[in-house]
């Protein structure tokens, strides 16, 4: 049989294998470090564009917390008016009420009786005086509770002052329904 010796080329075609190779994982690292660039560039833009998303957020919520500041604060304005608005058509209610209780104090005083200090802290008139007889002052009080202005009478004290008696009153204030009034 003859001899044939295949070696070089198989060392040639190994060699060009080898080369080959060599270029296919060059171009594959190449390539797959393209791809990773390519992918992280990717992934920062995507990074950068939602940091700006999120700045813009970020100073819209500056500017709704800014709003609600000021609706929270003009809420608060809102509802110092409302209760300056509640006093003054309470006192601007109460005003005739005022004058037509200290207007009946007179018209219920008896003769005998002086008012010596009349004074109304809110729903009550605190009175002193003095009387003649003690029946004069249970008159008072009988004339004070048959009006529709006022309700039952509170006695404190009762002292004599020289010739005449001095006494101390508390007397609650009504507002009467307005058909009661008329009657009056």
């Amino acid at each position: 049989m003859a001899k044939i010796n295949l070696r070089a080329w198989r060392e040639e075609q190994a060699a060009e294998r080898q080369k080959q190779f060599a270029v296919n994982a060059v171009a594959a690292a190449f390539l797959g470090a393209v791809v990773v660039f390519l992918i992280g560039f990717y992934f920062d833009l995507q990074t950068d564009r939602q940091k700006a998303r999120n700045s813009y957020l970020n100073q819209e919520i500056a500017l709704l917390d800014a709003q609600l500041k000021e609706i929270k604060n003009l809420k608060q304005q809102r509802a110092r008016l409302l209760d300056r608005l509640n006093a003054i058509e309470e006192l601007q209610g109460t005003r005739p009420l005022i004058v037509r209780s200290f207007d009946e104090m007179v018209r219920v005083l008896p003769d005998g009786i002086y008012y010596l200090k009349l004074a109304r802290e809110a729903d009550t008139i605190k009175l002193e005086g003095r009387a003649e007889k003690s029946d004069d002052v249970s008159t008072l009080m009988r004339s004070i509770y048959a009006s529709i202005w006022f309700g039952e009478p509170n006695l404190s004290s009762v002292a004599n002052d020289e010739a005449m008696k001095k006494f101390n009153l508390t007397v609650p204030v009504l507002k009467p329904e307005q058909d009661e009034e008329t009657d009056s």
